[in-house]
């Protein structure tokens, strides 16, 4: 058990002083600093930046009051000016030397219906855009209804949304409310799921994979068996992965406690996140470790199969997209997580980590089947363990090329013979 310890800490102090390890988690701290100072942020860089001028050239004679007023109750960061003397190429001129943002030319067309044509040096500003024509949009409204002789109120009533109730009759399923703070938050985890998995089981394949290269590894099986080998370098990551995500979110949470009056609304709210049950952080932290525990034995075992780094990419190919297909069933199912086909995925060893968790902070499922997922994850984990071990032992003494999964009859022969 020394040497398991010895191979466990040697696994995770070598990465945690690596210049790439620092780095990237240098680069989430800064992803993490960005996003709870998102508001700063954009108050700072975007101070004075988002007044749009528009000017305008009205060919109807009368629908700029009417526009100009309808538009003041959408957004009151655009700015129109009424141009009456300037032709088109003058108004091109200005763009140029950027007095305007952008010019609308307004007209009406045989039947009398208001049109408008919007013109900039690129057409890139969605929003300003889609102001404009909500604008214009009201506009065309209130002169039919003139034309109709319809009065303000058989207006407002036509243009009324539609009211429609959304009631779910289970008493354990969730509002739409709730539904939709879930989805963000979901969101947010399955995304931090998906590349921390991905990442540290990577890590581990590139591992085996460089040592057997540089014939490190010759050396360290003379030392301790392989089975020690292998699973103290995956615990070993695991613990350096854990390190670093709570790093993260220490950094994440006393940042967000300074600023979480600014991030109340918007996307703070948006994401859910100021609900957000401790039990699901928990779900996520169980769910990751798992998840990573099944992808890292798949990839440590598939490294030993490899003797040069440039192989290791194409071998661990087929884990990754699994990892991915769980990952965008995942996405699929938080439109429709109730659906059969995402409660029978969920049961897969490959994608429970994900899509299990998917279902868990978006329904209200019983104990038991988030109990059942865990139960699927670790008997996969000791079946692929109790493999991938036989495997690895064999595998770490391949030399030669090899990129294929038919090297895995190979490995378990030379397991067997020793």
């Amino acid at each position: 058990m020394n040497k398991f310890f010895l191979i466990l800490s040697q696994a995770f102090m070598t990465k945690l002083k690596s210049k790439a390890f620092i780095i990237i988690t240098v680069i989430l701290l800064l992803g993490v600093l960005g996003m709870t100072n998102m508001g700063r942020i954009m108050d700072l860089f975007g101070a004075g930046n988002d007044i749009k001028k528009i000017a305008v050239i009205d060919e109807t004679g009368g629908v700029y009051d009417l526009f100009k007023a309808s538009l003041k109750t959408i957004d009151e960061d655009v700015h129109l000016t009424k141009e009456t003397d300037s032709s088109e190429e003058a108004m091109r001129k200005n763009l140029e030397k950027e007095k305007y943002d952008a010019y609308l030319i307004i007209e009406q067309d045989k039947e009398k219906i208001v049109k408008a044509s919007y013109k900039a040096e690129a057409i890139t500003d969605t929003d300003t855009m889609g102001t404009l024509q909500a604008a214009l949009q009201g506009v065309k409204s209130n002169l039919a209804a003139n034309q109709l002789k319809l009065a303000p109120e058989q207006l407002l009533l036509l243009n009324e949304p539609v009211q429609f109730d959304k009631e779910a009759l289970s008493s354990h399923a969730k509002s739409a409310e709730e539904l939709n703070q879930a989805r963000g938050m979901v969101y947010i985890l399955l995304f931090i799921i998906y590349f921390a998995v991905i990442f540290y089981a990577n890590m581990i394949g590139m591992e085996v994979a460089t040592e057997k290269s540089s014939r490190v590894m010759e050396i360290l099986i003379s030392s301790a068996p392989p089975l020690q080998h292998m699973f103290g370098k995956i615990i070993g990551v695991a613990m350096l992965g854990l390190a670093q995500m709570g790093l993260v979110l220490t950094v994440g949470y006393i940042s967000l406690s300074q600023n979480y009056k600014n991030m109340k609304e918007g996307f703070f709210e948006f994401f859910g996140f100021g609900n957000m049950e401790s039990s699901t952080i928990i779900y996520a932290i169980v769910f990751f470790l798992l998840g990573y525990l099944l992808y890292s034995t798949f990839a440590a075992f598939l490294g030993s199969l490899v003797s040069r780094i440039e192989d290791m990419q194409q071998m661990i190919m087929p884990m990754t997209f699994l990892i991915m297909i769980g990952f965008f069933i995942s996405m699929y199912g938080l439109g429709n997580p109730s659906a059969s086909f995402i409660t029978i995925t969920s049961y897969i060893p490959f994608f429970t980590p994900m899509i299990m968790f998917m279902r868990i902070g978006m329904l209200d499922i019983p104990t038991w089947e988030a109990l059942t997922g865990i139960a699927v994850l670790v008997a996969a984990i000791i079946a692929l363990g109790i493999f991938g071990a036989r495997v690895y032992r064999g595998g770490v003494l391949m030399y030669g090329k090899s990129n294929s999964y038919k090297d895995i009859r190979k490995a378990l022969q030379l397991t067997k013979n020793q």
